[in-house]
């Protein structure tokens, strides 16, 4: 019989299988909400909100902010943000490439930083959106193939005995996966049209990309590891919509922002860098009535968690790791930390943070690059540039990063709900300069 966290784990991995894209895991966080009650509202619509009611807007069909308004004074917001995309292959504009006469190829490019090995000799569908014309006009339409459908096979080590001393991975020649046979040539716009119920010649553009096919897995001897495909981020994705639903407090504005685009740095009209998230609380605020200063008040008392997942020490590799900052999973939420601001987490962030965990009984760690090792950044420093607010960034830690299957702690996502729920019932409150209140 799985326990708790187990159970968790598991209906978040099912998730993950049934959403392969961004535009898919957009959309079934946007049905979670309104299985809950959130109502859906339209950027190019006037807003009119109530208090007491819960919300949400999508950008692009690939990001999403829902939030909740209380029924008290709603004195600031409490922001958590994660993203829906992850590393992966795009599929370019007349993808079919024949060759030798035998095969047909699909030319496609790196879309973010991955690691490229594991995409190798595994079954390999295709996801994303197109759009296609109809009586209407320009429409756009989800698809998934959802069978395996193209694989990237290796070279054979016989023919390169070297290859196991080290390969540098050329994206054009060696990335590129195999369609079909010669039958198969012209088929792949067909076949796609097909999946959105359309002619061809109604198949105008489209954003595809490959996807592992492998379901996700609990394993280890005690079943305490989980492995899936996209856990970075949309295990914090899941988390922090799952925590939404089940938190809020009378005097605050719950907010859980999703963004797409942050693996390849987040500057598009729907990345965190964009004024999605500031224009929506803005216009939150609007519609209760608050003028520009009200607003930027309410900004000053506002608190974000960046929700990204963080690297956890590895067992055969612990010299990559800080000496004394070493995440691993299943014991707590990391917070991260960098001297250089790449991460936002600052002393009065991270003790706001670690109270809330105290209080939800999560445990938690920290993690710090090597000093000789630059690291990476995430969206909360990327987003605070357009919403100057308290924010920590924070993650849960996992191996195999930006791998088509990555690994994580059994217990982790449970802890992530946990913590974002005590975060949205609790309302965070200075009442002096570098004093705060969690009421």
């Amino acid at each position: 019989m799985q326990d708790i966290d187990q159970k968790i784990s598991q209906e978040m991995m099912e998730f993950i299988q049934a959403h392969p894209s961004c535009y898919h895991v957009a959309d079934g966080l946007a049905q979670m909400l309104e299985i809950n009650g959130f109502v859906r509202l339209y950027e190019n619509e006037r807003w009119e909100l109530q208090a007491g009611r819960d919300y949400y807007v999508m950008r692009n069909g690939s990001s999403l902010i829902g939030f909740r308004i209380p029924e008290g004074a709603a004195g600031n917001f409490q922001i958590a943000a994660s993203h829906s995309d992850s590393p992966s292959f795009k599929i370019k504009e007349h993808p079919e490439m024949k060759v030798a006469g035998h095969y047909i190829e699909l030319n496609v490019e790196k879309y973010g930083g991955m690691l490229c090995a594991p995409w190798f000799d595994r079954p390999l569908s295709i996801a994303g959106r197109v759009m296609v014309r109809t009586d209407q006009g320009l429409e756009t339409r989800t698809i998934n193939f959802d069978r395996d459908l193209v694989m990237l096979p290796n070279l054979a080590i016989h023919m390169d005995r070297s290859l196991n001393d080290g390969y540098t991975y050329n994206a054009q020649k060696d990335m590129i996966p195999i369609w079909g046979d010669e039958k198969a040539e012209g088929t792949f716009l067909a076949m796609a049209a097909e999946q959105a119920g359309v002619e061809e010649k109604d198949l105008i553009s489209t954003d595809l990309f490959l996807y592992n096919r492998m379901p996700g897995t609990i394993w280890g001897a005690h079943g305490e590891y989980i492995s899936s495909p996209h856990l970075d981020d949309v295990q914090c994705a899941y988390a922090s919509i799952r925590a939404l639903v089940e938190g809020g407090h009378r005097d605050s504005i719950s907010v859980c922002s999703v963004f797409d685009n942050e693996e390849v740095g987040s500057a598009t009209k729907q990345g965190a860098a964009s004024g999605f998230l500031k224009d929506t609380l803005a216009r939150i605020a609007d519609c209760l009535g608050k003028d520009a200063e009200d607003f930027r008040m309410m900004l000053s008392e506002s608190f974000m968690i960046s929700a990204d997942n963080a690297h956890a020490a590895h067992p055969n590799h612990l010299d990559k790791a800080d000496p004394t900052n070493r995440p691993y999973m299943n014991e707590g939420i990391v917070i991260k930390y960098n001297a250089n601001q790449r991460y936002t987490t600052d002393a009065v962030s991270a003790a706001v943070f670690q109270e809330i965990c105290r209080r939800a009984d999560v445990p938690v760690q920290s993690y710090v690059n090597r000093s000789d090792v630059p690291g990476g950044s995430t969206l909360g420093n990327i987003a605070s540039h357009q919403v100057s607010i308290n924010m920590v960034d924070i993650g849960l830690a996992q191996l195999a990063m930006h791998s088509p299957y990555e690994t994580a702690g059994v217990k982790d996502t449970s802890y992530l709900i946990r913590a974002l729920r005590e975060f949205y019932s609790t309302k965070i409150s200075r009442y002096g300069d570098g004093k705060y209140q969690l009421l």
